[in-house]
């Protein structure tokens, strides 16, 4: 469904040029739930705002070809972008305060890419609406439309953008750290909305994280990436088992000592006995 290709991306700086994405390619299968893990700066962002049709304009594409389906995104222009975003790609953010508009009822904000991309009535969209956030598990949705993104938690806040993200059912939805500021609760129950939506709607889902335990729990194949590369891919149980690059072993071994007692803590442990005897 989503086929990445030699993505090549840099910037321009006082010190030439800053290389962030270096021949990147991957594919993601359709109803395919696809991590992409590194630290910061590791260029998992970049791809991904790339992907979405979110490059900054100081960022200098090289090389490569995004394919959605049929449709190659890099080649369009930008009114052809527009047509694509939020209607067959839509991205979540990390921080849903600074994404959603501090000025705007929630209903406003949902619907947003219904009124682009559908000739819906106003009645329509507000019924989409409301299914919308009853998808994503939120109590009394038609007093929730009323309210102002300051009156709701950060949990809700951002089920309030993956509402918005969802309401025209795209093909592929982008999330960056979707869960990294909430808290271990909240990041668990987004995780199973999550897995719970692509069930449903057979959306394809790239989830960008630098959170092994959360790319573990949902993934069902993981990317690593490094100093702007894939580095290491495979099936999360391969790459989490069985990591095959030094970095890939750091990342594992710096799980916080808070994972004791997990089921991926125990599987992790369980496999270092078998190496050790």
């Amino acid at each position: 469904m989503l086929k990445v290709e030699n993505l090549s991306i840099h910037f321009e700086d006082r010190g030439g040029n800053q290389e962030v994405v270096k021949n990147v390619s991957f594919a993601l299968q359709d109803s395919e739930i696809l991590g992409i893990v590194g630290e910061s700066g590791s260029g998992k962002t970049m791809t991904a705002l790339t992907i979405a049709g979110l490059l900054k304009e100081e960022a200098i594409l090289d090389s490569g070809t995004i394919w959605l389906d049929e449709r190659e995104l890099l080649s369009l222009t930008a009114k052809e972008m527009r047509e694509v975003q939020g209607k067959e790609i839509s991205m979540i953010f990390q921080e849903p305060m600074t994404a959603l508009n501090p000025t705007m009822r929630i209903e406003k904000q949902v619907e947003e890419a219904l009124v682009l991309h559908t000739e819906l009535s106003k009645e329509e969209r507000r019924q989409k609406v409301l299914k919308a956030l009853e998808d994503v598990e939120l109590e009394h949705p038609k007093q929730l439309c009323r309210k102002y993104p300051h009156e709701l938690s950060g949990g809700m806040r951002q089920r309030v953008m993956i509402a918005a993200a969802i309401v025209c059912r795209p093909k592929l939805l982008i999330a960056d750290e979707p869960t990294t500021a909430l808290d271990v609760g909240t990041q668990e129950s987004i995780l199973k909305l999550l897995k719970k939506l692509n069930q449903k709607y057979g959306m394809g889902i790239l989830f960008i994280s630098h959170n092994l335990r959360v790319v573990n729990e949902l993934c069902s194949r993981v990317l690593v990436m490094k100093d702007g590369q894939i580095i290491e891919g495979g099936a999360a149980e391969q790459i989490f088992q069985n990591p095959q690059t030094e970095y890939t072993k750091e990342l594992i071994a710096a799980i916080p000592s808070r994972m004791k007692g997990s089921r991926f803590y125990d599987l992790l442990k369980e496999k270092a006995g078998e190496r050790d005897a």
